[in-house]
């Protein structure tokens, strides 16, 4: 009888280790708020990120982040930017695309896109890449994401 409480108190202490140890990670939460139209700057942002994200992660810490996008940074969304954007500009946003499509996929960065600025930039809904939800207007997901905790960083 008492070997079997033995056993019921080890399990119930390793448990407790295993919760005060998930309940000590912090999580960081942020939004990052996109409209610059400085190619070599959104670039940058995009790296900056996956960086950020990684240095949150080896602490073992969680980072949960999401991205908005309107105004002129929106091209980097398209599947056509190099039809959109400066000739000078298609290097750096396709670079730029290409870190934001690894924080989408593999990262689990939420990527929203306003519609309006889509319209305004002559980008088509079927053109935009396939991990991009698009919003109605990214200023309500912004604050909404602030409403529900989220840091507000900006790029502009």
């Amino acid at each position: 009888m008492y070997s079997d409480w033995g056993s019921r108190m080890k399990r119930l202490l390793l448990l407790a280790a295993l919760m005060s140890g998930i309940a000590g990670a912090d999580e960081y939460k942020a939004v990052f708020d996109c409209s610059s139209g400085d190619a070599d700057y959104i670039k940058s942002r995009m790296w900056l990120i996956g960086k950020t994200m990684d240095m949150i992660e080896q602490k073992g810490d969680k980072a949960t982040f999401a991205i908005t996008l309107h105004g002129n940074c929106v091209p980097m969304v398209s599947k056509a930017y190099d039809e959109i954007v400066d000739d000078e500009d298609e290097e750096a946003i396709g670079i730029a695309q290409k870190r934001l499509q690894t924080l989408a996929t593999k990262r689990h960065v939420k990527v929203i896109a306003c519609a309006m600025s889509l319209d305004v930039n002559g980008i088509e809904k079927k053109e935009v890449l396939p991990f991009v939800t698009i919003s109605p207007n990214s200023f309500v997901d912004t604050i909404r994401f602030q409403n529900n905790g989220y840091a507000l960083m900006t790029f502009r």
